[in-house]
């Protein structure tokens, strides 16, 4: 019994210290008036772009901005890909951007090559930036592979998302701040 309580005690304190984890679980971030939703860190230390130039959320400000961390050979990351193309495919048009940050898990998916050679057998045509060094990941804080964040017109980080699954809830916030952009003046 006296040893069971020390392992009892550690391992409430883990369990507490799992389920307290910032951004453990997808979820919306709900802004009050005494705490907004946060702003979307810039996209920094990018080595690559791909799909075009550099982009920055300052010029993406008033847009609908979806950024999707991945990397290509996480089996996780390419069955969230045809839903992300979906996305991209029908609301681009109504003002989403989609932004990938392809970060790599494995020293060969860190080769400009192999991310261009991934990005055009899957089909991506939107902006992707190669974030080698993890800068990006770490200015939002990011765990996960995939991971999704939608950024508000005021570049406010209002839903996230990670791992695969809730599709439609996904879709659901695109669909609400798009709405919320053709009603604004």
């Amino acid at each position: 019994m006296r040893m069971l309580r020390p392992i009892i005690t550690l391992l409430a304190a883990c369990i507490s210290a799992s389920a307290c984890t910032p951004g453990a679980a997808a979820d919306p971030v709900p802004p009050s008036p005494n705490m907004p939703a946060p702003q979307a860190p810039e996209f920094t230390g990018i080595e690559h772009w791909l799909n075009g130039p550099p982009q920055s959320l300052q010029q993406l400000r008033g847009k609908v901005v979806l950024v999707e961390f991945w990397t290509y050979s996480c089996i996780n990351c390419l069955n969230v890909m045809p839903h992300v193309k979906r996305w991209h495919d029908t609301y681009a048009s109504q003002g989403l951007t989609v932004i990938g940050v392809h970060t790599p898990e494995f020293g060969y998916e860190k080769l400009p090559r192999n991310v261009e050679a991934a990005v055009k057998r899957l089909g991506v045509t939107w902006p992707v930036a190669q974030d080698n060094a993890y800068q990006t990941w770490r200015a939002y804080g990011n765990q996960y592979w995939p991971a999704l964040y939608l950024i508000d017109q005021e570049g406010r980080i209002v839903y996230r998302h990670f791992g695969e699954g809730d599709y439609a809830a996904t879709e659901a916030q695109i669909r609400k701040l798009l709405a919320s952009t053709e009603h604004s003046p």
